[in-house]
């Protein structure tokens, strides 16, 4: 894996800007504070309506979704810690494939978002209920255009539907979830058909393993592994299937 240099960390938009003067307080205080933050955030989560049309497992073994919601870290460690996901890679979805770098879409006008693809068995996890997941513990879906700390359209909450099948159970999905208000603001995610993922740079791999005293993947993204562990116990696997185990494998 590439080592992230200071310069290549403090380039995640205001992933560490924001949270300068935590950081140090954190110094100071020997983590107390970013463990509290962490505390706080995990009660915001909430656990919301399953979907009222979902798909019928096919003869196919495997089925591929494609989910934005903000930092693609995050999103990605919470799909590998989901039962019945055989893959959760990091990637850029929405433009060129020229422009799927990350220096360049952190620009934020590729045209792409920082995605997950997902690799799932659905014969173990449909993929209605992989959007319960999405909505529920892996982003916030009333947020425009940025997600915590992350704000361009980049970050944006986007469904990136891989059939006609997948784009009907995310219309319905969101249209139930606005009808039932199941959040304080209306659902913004769009559902973006026919749109090209590709795989980021190696180093964002599995960053929230790799990483995991990372302020940034403290405060945001480990109160997403225990709010998926507390709302979804039967769905939650305490070993994450990793990008790199895969590769190693291979």
């Amino acid at each position: 894996m590439k080592t992230l240099s200071t310069d290549m960390i403090r380039s995640c938009s205001a992933r560490v800007a924001r949270f300068a003067g935590l950081t140090a307080v954190t110094v100071l205080l020997g983590g107390v504070a970013l463990q509290f933050v962490g505390r706080a955030s995990a009660e915001d989560a909430r656990i919301v309506p399953a979907p009222s049309m979902d798909e019928k497992a096919g003869s196919s073994g495997t089925e591929t979704a494609v989910l934005a919601g903000g930092c693609f870290w995050g999103v990605q460690g919470v799909f590998q810690h989901v039962n019945g996901v055989i893959s959760a890679t990091s990637g850029y979805t929405g433009g060129s494939k020229d422009a799927a770098h990350y220096e360049t879409v952190s620009a934020g006008d590729t045209g792409h978002a920082e995605s997950v693809r997902i690799v799932f068995d659905p014969h173990k996890i449909s993929y209605g209920h992989l959007l319960q997941i999405y909505f529920s513990v892996a982003h916030d879906p009333t947020e425009l255009n940025y997600q915590g700390p992350d704000s361009g359209t980049q970050y944006r909450s986007a469904i990136f539907p891989t059939s006609q099948s997948q784009a009907d159970v995310a219309k319905a999905y969101i249209d139930q979830l606005n009808h039932a208000k199941a959040f304080d603001a209306a659902v913004v995610t769009k559902i973006e058909p026919a749109r090209q993922f590709y795989a980021a740079e190696n180093y964002h791999q599995d960053f929230l393993t790799t990483h995991p005293t990372y302020p940034y993947i403290v405060i945001n993204d480990l109160p997403k592994i225990k709010n998926l562990e507390h709302l979804f116990p039967r769905d939650y696997r305490a070993d994450p299937v990793l990008v790199t185990a895969s590769a190693g494998a291979n």
